[in-house]
């Protein structure tokens, strides 16, 4: 029984010499990063595929159990919104190919004007990826929270392909207004849509908006605490994501919603032993 837990990113300044080793190397950041989580949102893809030699790096760094929610480039989703684009996919596809079964699920994250009378379009890309992959959707368009015969659209085409819809819950986050310059930019950035958490499949993925102030975020989360837990029962397999406007804290953050879960969820799987923060000093030599 395994519950998947992760940030936004894998390298932050915040986290220097707090919970990865500082100085350490761009290509070493990952490996530290996974000693804390054991997943991470790929969001670096969505501005531009990396080299396929990046990516093995990616693998190199993390065990077989870490897991990769990669997103596909904008190129694909917000320029050319699914059409025509099938050269930038074989390319993205080529890319991320070393990652293997860490490529947990790719994620399709859609702008906020990719509506209901757009799921035809979304219908025929699906259809036309390969099987290989499992698939999640992030929709931002209110109808598709707002009208239930547009969620019913939507989750009928997910379904016809196995496909996940992945809420980004930002409930807690706009429960009151913001109290810093993170929270402030966030606050005209951050999607506001109603709350959702019915799992589709049996990999749900959740995206968990916070506050800067760790108990609000915490407080804001225990719904999500009871989801998760009961997702766990079903034989589901969870991933979630905690972000806070500055992500300062999010490695810790997304260990202590791990560690309620476990609370109510024993026999789950514990999370990575982090890694020293302090590098080894390579004896001197003579030469």
């Amino acid at each position: 029984m395994r519950l998947h837990v992760g940030c936004a990113m894998w390298s932050h300044r915040a986290w220097q010499g707090r919970f990865l080793a500082h100085p350490l190397p761009a290509d070493e950041r990952l490996r530290h990063y996974a000693g804390w989580c054991d997943a991470v949102e790929g969001n670096t893809t969505f501005y531009a595929t990396p080299a396929r030699e990046t990516v093995a790096s990616w693998a190199e760094q993390t065990g077989p159990d870490f897991r990769f929610v990669v997103k596909l480039p904008k190129l694909i989703t917000h320029e050319r919104r699914l059409r025509d684009a099938d050269d930038a996919l074989h390319g993205f596809l080529d890319a991320i190919e070393p990652l293997g079964p860490r490529a947990h699920a790719l994620w399709i994250q859609l702008p906020g004007s990719f509506g209901p009378t757009d799921v035809p379009v979304l219908a025929r890309f699906l259809r036309r990826l390969p099987t290989a992959h499992r698939y999640a959707v992030e929709v931002r368009h209110p109808a598709f929270f707002d009208d239930p015969r547009a969620a019913r659209l939507l989750e009928q085409t997910l379904a016809t392909v196995t496909a996940e819809w992945v809420p980004f819950d930002t409930t807690a986050f706009f429960s009151s207004p913001p109290t810093s310059d993170a929270e402030r930019d966030a606050w005209v950035k951050k999607p506001r849509v109603a709350l959702r958490s019915a799992a589709l499949t049996d990999r749900p993925i959740v995206r968990y908006l916070g506050r800067d102030d760790t108990e609000r975020t915490v407080e804001g989360w225990q719904y999500w605490v009871e989801v998760v837990a009961g997702w766990l029962r079903e034989g589901r397999f969870p991933t979630i994501f905690v972000h806070t406007p500055d992500n300062a804290d999010a490695p810790l953050l997304a260990r202590r919603f791990h560690d309620e879960v476990r609370a109510r969820i024993p026999e789950l799987a514990p999370l990575p032993v982090p890694l020293p923060l302090t590098l080894p000093v390579e004896p001197p030599t003579l030469f």
